[in-house]
């Protein structure tokens, strides 16, 4: 047993069907990361909703760990393929055998829950993959205490 205080619950491994995305693809400086989330997520939800699709769940994906910047995809599951619309693409979260957890915190706790996400992943006998996404259950209004955000991460496993 561990003395630290835990950041994620629930944590499991299934298997997933590859999602449809709507998102726009960048590599951000680590400073620069919040005012592209919401670009990004403003920009997709308005060709969304041009192009009479419905977003399902607003993530970000990785597909690499982070360095100084962040190559990541920003947007939301779709019910059905969009149109590419200047910047924003058509994408796919990938399938296959997928680790999942909550996390429950302010985003700056995040990396804190990978860490603690990580060494579940490894107690289990399994490897993570390069890439992780993390679906944003709350979303982050004025009135919403950061300390209650839910933020589900997912882990493809190797």
């Amino acid at each position: 047993m561990t003395d630290r205080p835990t950041k994620i619950s629930g944590p499991e491994i299934f298997t997933a069907d590859p999602q449809t995305t709507a998102v726009i693809a960048a590599e951000v400086p680590i400073a620069e990361l919040k005012d592209f989330f919401d670009a990004a997520f403003h920009a997709v939800a308005d060709v969304l909703l041009r192009q009479g699709v419905a977003p399902q769940a607003a993530f970000g994906y990785y597909p690499k760990m982070p360095t100084e910047t962040i190559a990541l995809e920003v947007g939301f599951i779709t019910n059905s393929p969009i149109t590419r619309e200047g910047k924003v693409l058509p994408g796919e979260l990938p399938g296959g055998q997928i680790a999942r957890a909550t996390y429950v915190g302010s985003y700056e706790g995040l990396e804190a829950a990978y860490g603690e996400f990580a060494e579940w992943i490894h107690a289990q006998g399994r490897e993570p993959g390069p890439a992780m996404w993390e679906v944003y259950v709350t979303e982050p209004t004025p009135d919403v205490d950061p300390g209650s955000m839910r933020t589900d991460l997912f882990w493809p496993l190797v």
